[in-house]
């Protein structure tokens, strides 16, 4: 293979992926004209067009998108592979910030953040607790953990823990004075204890749950609304209503029988919890370092 023939792919990528030159241009630190001259060229070797230009817009053509689905994971992995070796004389050093759900670090988490910061000291690790979906890239953090469900395709996802139930639980205290329901539209007799998402309008009412492969989902109602998920669940231990919830969180409290499932023949799963950051031909050290400390502990 004529090495010419590699040239531009990750340039091509990044076009496709970020819908921009500029965009592209602005991460590999080159001028716009620079990155149009190298998909040109690129194109011309291939003899086939890869991306429409507009003046507002840029996409793939049916070639350009059928040569990066089947060439897209190859190159994720050459720049994968770059990064690892770069970073291997660097000493990963500075400050590294992950935003994660909130009862993600004491549930999941602290025990692998300890060996993590043994490992590599010279870096100072942040966890911003949070339970909002949002845009934490704009925020400053370098990279996130949420279920699969809401993360974004154009981020990359390495999946830490999982497959992950949802369940719906409550104190037996609660149960012994107001029943436990046998199916999910029996929560509408019940006070069901709520979750805004930070401080918006958003306040997650529609449970979700599973029938014989069915999913369908139940809009509650309570008399309390929390904006995160710890104290959901002291709420529930305090015997103040039904939550709904995921059943790592509260599988200490499940053992010692303060909280006990209900409808958990209706109960839903997720793949799993992901640490997900964005497409970047350089990520700092400390990133490296977290993400190739995961993959060698999770193994």
């Amino acid at each position: 293979m004529n090495k010419d023939q590699l040239d531009g792919l990750v340039a091509l990528k990044l076009v496709a992926e970020n819908k921009s030159f500029k965009k592209a241009a602005e991460i590999l630190n080159i001028s716009t004209p620079a990155i149009s001259r190298i998909i040109s060229n690129l194109e011309r070797r291939m003899g086939v067009i890869l991306l429409t230009r507009t003046t507002r817009n840029v996409n793939p053509t049916e070639a350009g998108i059928t040569f990066l689905n089947k060439a897209g994971p190859a190159i994720d992995e050459i720049i994968d592979a770059q990064s690892s070796v770069r970073t291997l004389g660097n000493e990963p050093s500075g400050l590294l910030r992950i935003n994660a759900p909130v009862i993600f670090y004491q549930h999941y988490l602290k025990d692998y953040v300890r060996e993590f910061l043994k490992k590599y000291p010279k870096v100072q690790l942040e966890i911003f607790s949070d339970d909002q979906a949002v845009d934490i890239f704009s925020q400053g953090f370098d990279a996130g953990i949420r279920v699969d469900d809401i993360i974004a395709k154009d981020l990359i996802a390495l999946k830490l823990f999982g497959p992950i139930d949802f369940i719906t639980v409550a104190s037996p205290k609660y149960i012994k004075e107001f029943g436990s329901p046998s199916h999910p539209k029996e929560l509408l007799d019940h006070n069901c204890i709520l979750l805004r998402f930070g401080s918006g309008t958003s306040v997650y009412d529609k449970w979700e749950f599973e029938d014989k492969k069915k999913e369908f989902t139940v809009r509650v109602n309570g008399n309390l609304i929390l904006n995160n998920s710890e104290h959901i669940r002291q709420a529930a231990l305090s015997h103040s209503g039904i939550i709904y919830i995921e059943k790592g969180s509260v599988i200490n409290d499940l053992e010692r029988g303060k909280l006990k499932v209900v409808l958990e023949e209706y109960k839903t799963q997720s793949t799993g919890f992901y640490l997900y950051y964005p497409h970047k031909i350089h990520i700092s050290p400390a990133l490296r370092a977290f993400i190739n400390f995961f993959k060698t502990e999770l193994k």
